[in-house]
This record gives structure tokens, C-alpha cells and sequence, in this order.
């Protein structure tokens, strides 16, 4: 479970981290202002492996980036659209923590922060995020088996019009020629072996029984 804090004090960095070592979270990487956090995201800049954290805490009130808009933009990129964003903040005005929400994050803190309700926001927030990872890993393995099952109906479509068949060898015409036995042909088409049995009025034919 990695961490992302972002803070421009390094007493607050510092205090925060131990917070979440002590309770067992980790890594936590750390960034001392908004800017340096985009660039670790690969929001500012190019990044050839952008980092992908399970959670962020950005600090509000922040120079040059503040963490309104560090928030806006890590929300513009797709792979980080639903990363937990907790909110670090001393002001709790309504409208404040209103502007925090708008600008896509999940959850808040109130300084002074202690160390319990931190790793509770923490734990919270991780669940979130596990459970987001299974449903959208669901999300694509159904589109998977969905893409299956449409790549299965077409070769079916394939299958409904005339098969042309030598009438001696049986063999069935693909791309033009007679190529294949009719067994490697089914083969292909619904990917499964075939299994070889003789059936009992062939087998009385071929072995007649002696009288």
C-alpha cells in the first residue's frame, strides 16, 4: 500500500510519516509542494513510470500550487481519476471544504491531526481504493469475455452459409482449393479435438458378426 503526503512543512512531512510507518502503511513517498507532486504523477512533465499511489494527502494551503488545484489536476488524468485524495486543512468553513469536494476530493483532515484519526482516514480511504481496483478488474474481464463471445457469434455467422464439400475426399474448400479434411476444419472453428468413434451400424458393416 503505497502512500503519496504532500506538505510544504518539513516538521509536518516528518510527523505524518511516522504516523503511518508506526501503523504498518507503506511505503509513503513524500513531496514538499504541489508542483513536485504532479511532476511525481507524471500530471507536470514526463515521466517515463509515472508513480501510482493507493492514496494521496495533500496539503491545502500550499505556495506556488496549492492543493485545490494540484487536486483538479491529478483528477484530469484517467489512471488517477478515482485515486483517494484526503484533504489536509486547517480552515472548515463550509465553503472551504466545499471547494475541497468540487475539486475532486475524497475526504478531509482538520489540523491539528492526530495520529488515530489519521490512520483511520488512511485505513478508509485503502478500502476504497481495493475495492475500486477489484470492480474495475472485473469491469475488464467482462469486457473480455464479452469480446470473446462477439468474436465466437461472427465465426458462427461464418459457419451458417454453404460449406463446399468434396463429394470423394471430403475434403472442404477454403480460400478456393480443397485443403482441409473436414475434421481440421472443425477443428479450427470450434477450437475443441474431436474424438474419433465408430458407430454401431458402421461397425456392423465393417465387422459383421460370424454367423
Amino acid at each position: 500500500m503505497s502512500i503519496l503526503l504532500v506538505d510544504d512543512f518539513d516538521e509536518e512531512r516528518e510527523f505524518l510519516q511516522t504516523v503511518l510507518l508506526k501503523a504498518g502503511y507503506g511505503p509513503v513517498v513524500t513531496a514538499e509542494s504541489g508542483r513536485q507532486a504532479l511532476e511525481l504523477l507524471g500530471v507536470m512533465g514526463r515521466q517515463i513510470a509515472p508513480y501510482d499511489p493507493d492514496v494521496v494527502l495533500m496539503d491545502l494551503m500550499m505556495p506556488d500550487i496549492d492543493g485545490l488545484e494540484a487536486c483538479r489536476q491529478i483528477r484530469s488524468l484517467e489512471q488517477l481519476e478515482y485515486t483517494p485524495i484526503i484533504m489536509i486543512t486547517a480552515k472548515t468553513e463550509t465553503a472551504d471544504l466545499q471547494a475541497a469536494y468540487t475539486a475532486g476530493a475524497t475526504d478531509f483532515l482538520r489540523k491539528p491531526i492526530t495520529p488515530v484519526e489519521l490512520v483511520a482516514r488512511v485505513a478508509t480511504a485503502l478500502s476504497l481504493k481495493q475495492e475500486l481496483d477489484a470492480r474495475k478488474a472485473r469491469e475488464q474481464e467482462l469486457l473480455a469475455k464479452t469480446d470473446e463471445l462477439e468474436r465466437a457469434y461472427q465465426e458462427l455467422k461464418s459457419l451458417r452459409g454453404l460449406i463446399a464439400i468434396c463429394a470423394k475426399c471430403k475434403r472442404v474448400r477454403s480460400d478456393g482449393t480443397y485443403r482441409k479434411r473436414i475434421e481440421d476444419y472443425l477443428e479450427q472453428y470450434f477450437e475443441r479435438k474431436l474424438e474419433r468413434d465408430i458407430c454401431s451400424d458402421c461397425m456392423e458393416q465393417s465387422y459383421p458378426k460370424a454367423g
